[in-house]
Formats: C-alpha cells, structure tokens, sequence
C-alpha cells in the first residue's frame, strides 16, 4: 500500500467490460439466486455504471513493509470545538507523522447501540464526528478502510421500521423463523437469545438477531438486501475508501437444520463483493472480520478468489498466554505451520481492537486448562470475560475484555514490574511476522482498562474502548516520565524499524526457530534473498540465554546490527544473552559488500 499521498487521483477514464464481469459474476448470482440470476446481474451491472466514474484511482502497488494500519474510534481523541475526525487528522500529523500508512475509523454512522456496530444509517457520517468531507480527507492522506457492517442493522433503522409496519422494501429485510425451522445447530457468538420478540402491525413476530435484541440480522436470501449491501460498498469506495471491512461475515448466510456459519452462500457473497471491488479499484483490499478457529478464518482466502486479507485472529490470545506463562511453545509450534497464504493475499496481524481479545482462535491449540487459567489471570488484572451458548445451552468463554497494556501487568504469578517490556516485546513480535501489522490507537497510547466507562455503559467492552481528552493526553505524551509517554516513544521507535527494513515486506518469506521455550525467533529475508533479518524475543521475565548457531543457513560472518539499538554484533551469532523481554532485531546482508553477482 505504501505512501498514499500522492495516491488520489480525481481523473476519471475507465471503461467497463461488462462482458467479462457479467460472465465473472454469473456462476455466483445462479449459486445465490437460481430463479432470478440474470435479473439480479443487470442490477449489479447498473450500480455499477452508476460508480464507475465516481471511484478515485488507486495504484499499482499493493503493499510493501511500509504499510501499517491503525485503528481508532472517530471519536477516541475529543478536542474543542472542532469535530472529532477533524482532532484524529490534526493529531495524527503532529504525534505520529510517517507512523502509518492506512487508517481503519470504526464504524463512523450514526448507531442506536454497540459503539457503532448497530448502524442506523449507512450512508451517513454521525454529525457529532463530522461529515463525508472529513472523511475524503483522510482517505487522502491514508490507505482508509470502511466497515461494512453488513450482517445486521439497527432496529431503529428504516429498514426496519418498514418491516415493523409491513410496508416495502423492509418489510422482506429480516428473518422470522418458523416453529418448524430447526435452529438447534446455530452457532452463537454471544449467550444472549437467538430469536428478538418485535411487536409489529401483524403481532409479536420472532426476528433473527445473532449479536442482540437491538442488531437485527438482515435477509440476504432477498436479492435486494445483496444489491443495497454492494450500493452501499460502492459508495464507500467513492467516499474514498479503498478497504472494506466485512463485519460479521461469517454468520451472513442462514439455513435452519445447518450450522449458520461459514455457509457456502456466504462465502459467494465474498467472492461478489471482490469481484466488484476490483474492477473498480484494482488496488482496492477486502477483509473480512471472523472470529473463528485458525483454519476456518483462513478458509475466506478460498483459492484466492475471496478477501485478500483477513485478520490474525488467533495471534493476540496466543502472544497473551505466551506472555502470560512466560513460553513461546505454542505460539512457535503454531507459526511454525502457518504455511503460505495464496498469492495477493495476506493476514492483518494485530494484538489489540475494539473488541476483547477472543479465545475461539485457540481451540485445538492451547489446552483448556490453560486457556481457562489465562482467563483467571485476565480477572485478576481488572478484566472480564464474555460468553458464547453452545448447541447444547453450554455456556463457554468467548473473548476477554481488557486493556491490552493491562493484560500485560504481570504472569500468572500476578502483577510485578515488567509491564511496559512485556507489552512492547508483543508489540514486536507482531510487527515483525509476515503480513500486515494493525495497531490499536491505545496501545499506542498505553491506555489502561477504563472501569469508569464500563460503569457507565453496563458493557464489558467499553473497558477498552476510551475517549481521551486532547488536552489531556498531550500533556501526558509531553511528559516523558509518563508511562503513556514512554510507551507512545517506544512504540514510534518499533514502527519507523518496521517501516524502513525491507526484509519486513508483508510477502517475504519467513522461517520460525524453535530453540528455546521463552524465546520466540523467526527470520525473515527481504525479496532478493540478499538480505535477513532475525528476530529473537525473550516472553519470560527472567535472563535468558539462547544458541543462535543452528541457524547457519541464515548468517554469514559479517556483522550483525540490531535496528533497533544501533548495536552490532561481530562475526557469526553464537550465544545471545536477553534482559526480561527483550527483544532483539538482528540484520545482515548475505552478500558481503563489493562482492558482484553475475546476471
């Protein structure tokens, strides 16, 4: 993605070639909509027509090791009087120039509930954040990414508001289940009830609603809930945005006597959704958001034909428990069997969002035993837990709703005076693997769990969900003896290393060592093959000392020098002694200087 200042371009002069889209497009809307596929094509077709001229431009390049994301709230830094979005823009280029390349504004619509994710209306900004103008802005300074929130919707939205009064086109938005529809299978990522009672102008009538009694979940077996759902991406993408954010996607599809999840109509409505966003903007990149297990996560690259990139979902729990148990055992053991990603794609790694920290990645990785210890542990240092119900009314964790800074306070033995290096030595390690890091603005910040807001909103996830005061907060990052301080400068310092060695190229291959049980290593070598970087990262809160000399298809006899100190280290790496969570950047060029390689 690289630089994208220079990237907006309002000249507008393609053509469509609508033959090889429809034919593109046929298979999937004939698998969606078998009676009406050719109908529902030449609508794609028109709204198509409708944004081609529209669209800004992109670029050629895809990504590169420059490229990281943050994410933020719209509202997360408040100034006065000014709009919120407009403080974010203003802040960003005093605090953190040249620190990210792409910026991820959570939903930023106008919502009845979930901090945004019960939109109201799409096609508006919240006027107590700002307006489309702010947002064009930014997506010309940024690589901007836009939620799709498209499993559900607000119940006070009109949409619904017309299926409560039984009058199109709302009125075949939503799901009512029949008594006879077998739903014991649905899989659920919350315990609350599946079914939302809804007084209508026909009587009470049973609505679908995964997440809660206020998100109600829309009927993509009605063709035109696909066509709003692409309007409205179109018009993201002419706002500006060139990444989507598909929330929720996984639960998109419903059949009762199935599962609900991961349905194969579902992942047809991915391959729709790239289809359509590539033609338009070749460099555009669609996400999608699936809290699952590691390998149902993945299964939305299909063959390379669905989203180009989806979130590391099970990277946070495991750096958490590694962290938390002081062993890089399953976190090496589970890099270790990443294998390839097909080709143009890639994963967003990250450690921290909006949401709590979920634990389904871990299932068939970490023992329950030890997940449920974690769980303990996060209690401990001030945080919560929420559930999911099984198929058999069970109930078991689901996500963990802390700080990440907090998470970080201490091991299982409890808090002690490691915090900022445990956290940092996270943050690098997640920077450093293959993909394309995603930072939460408070990790940035080092924000600590806000008990206060919790108390406030009665939901456990605004625990991690902050709103700072501009004033504030400058004045905390402008004093260095504040931890907020300290860990905004450290973590700059990670991100310029991670921005200027080419090594971290998001498509460069990488290689994890298993050599010791606190240290977690892997190398990375930039595209050429002529140059290696090696991370070694102690997640124990003791002195450690590991052999490097295994790795002899990676060094050289030149010197080592850690990025990230200006230290070199001479000869071939023997033996590396580590402080408590230190963490070690080691490059080198495998082809000594003056040396010339043949054509």
């Amino acid at each position: 993605m690289g630089d994208l200042t220079h990237v907006y371009n309002q000249s507008f002069c393609r053509t469509l070639d609508e033959g090889a889209l429809a034919k593109a497009l046929t298979p999937h809307l004939q698998h969606l909509y078998p009676a009406h596929a050719g109908e529902v094509l030449e609508k794609v077709l028109e709204l198509v027509r409708n944004h081609l001229g529209t669209v800004p431009h992109g670029h050629d390049q895809t990504w590169d090791e420059r490229d990281i994301m943050l994410i933020t709230y719209g509202d997360t830094i408040r100034g006065i009087d000014e709009p919120p979005l407009e403080t974010l823009a203003g802040f960003m280029k005093t605090y953190m120039p040249d620190c990210f390349s792409s910026l991820h504004i959570l939903p930023f619509f106008p919502y009845s509930s979930d901090d945004g994710f019960s939109v109201i209306d799409y096609r508006i900004v919240d006027p107590e954040l700002g307006n489309w103008e702010d947002i064009r802005r930014l997506s010309r300074e940024y690589r901007f990414m836009a939620d799709l929130v498209i499993n559900h919707i607000s119940r006070h939205s009109v949409w619904f508001a017309d299926f409560v009064s039984g009058y199109p086109p709302g009125n075949d938005y939503f799901l009512e289940p029949t008594d006879e529809d077998d739903l014991s299978q649905v899989v659920r990522p919350r315990n609350s009830s599946l079914l939302a009672p809804i007084w209508t102008r026909r009587g009470i009538r049973h609505v679908w609603a995964t997440f809660s009694k206020d998100q109600m979940d829309l009927n993509f077996r009605n063709p035109d809930v696909l066509l709003e759902m692409i309007g409205i991406m179109l018009y993201y993408m002419e706002q500006g945005a060139s990444l989507v954010r598909l929330d929720a996607i996984a639960f998109l599809w419903k059949e009762p006597g199935t599962s609900c999840i991961h349905l194969p109509q579902t992942h047809t409505v991915v391959k729709v959704m790239r289809l359509l966003m590539e033609m338009l903007r070749p460099d555009s990149i669609l996400l999608t958001e699936t809290n699952v297990p590691h390998e149902e996560n993945l299964s939305y690259f299909g063959n390379g034909d669905e989203a180009q990139m989806v979130y590391q979902f099970a990277l946070p729990p495991l750096l958490l428990h590694g962290l938390n148990r002081g062993t890089s055992r399953h976190l090496t053991q589970w890099a270790q069997n990443l294998g390839e990603y097909p080709e143009g794609c890639t994963v967003l790694n990250f450690t921290a969002s909006h949401d709590g920290i979920g634990l389904r990645a871990l299932e068939g990785i970490i023992p329950q035993r030890e997940v449920d210890d974690l769980v303990e542990s996060m209690h401990r240092f001030g945080g919560f837990v929420s559930m999911r119900v099984l198929p058999d009314g069970s109930q078991k964790p689901y996500e963990i709703n802390i700080s990440l800074f907090d998470a970080m306070k201490g091991t299982r033995r409890g808090e002690d005076t490691w915090q900022i290096g445990r956290f940092l030595c996270s943050q690098a390690i997640m920077l450093i693997m293959k993909g394309i890091p995603a930072v939460y603005i408070h990790s940035m910040l080092g924000t600590a769990n806000d008990l206060d807001l919790v108390e406030k909103t009665g939901r456990t996830r605004s625990i991690n969900r902050k709103k700072w005061e501009l004033d504030e907060l400058e004045s905390l990052l402008e004093n260095p003896s504040t931890i907020h301080a300290v860990v905004f400068t450290q973590m700059k310092k990670l991100l310029q290393a991670r921005r200027e060695e080419p090594c971290f190229h998001p498509d460069c291959p990488q290689v994890v060592y298993d050599l010791h049980q606190g240290v977690f290593i892997l190398a990375r070598k930039n595209t050429t093959g002529e140059r290696v970087a090696i991370g070694v990262h102690n997640m124990t809160s003791g002195l450690q000392s590991v052999s490097v000399e295994s790795l002899s298809d990676m060094t050289g006899r030149e010197d080592w020098v850690d990025i990230l100190t200006g230290k070199t280290y001479e000869g071939v790496l023997g033996e590396l002694s580590l402080e408590p969570y230190q963490v070690l950047w080691l490059v080198h060029d495998l082809v000594p200087q003056g040396d010339v390689k043949e054509d």
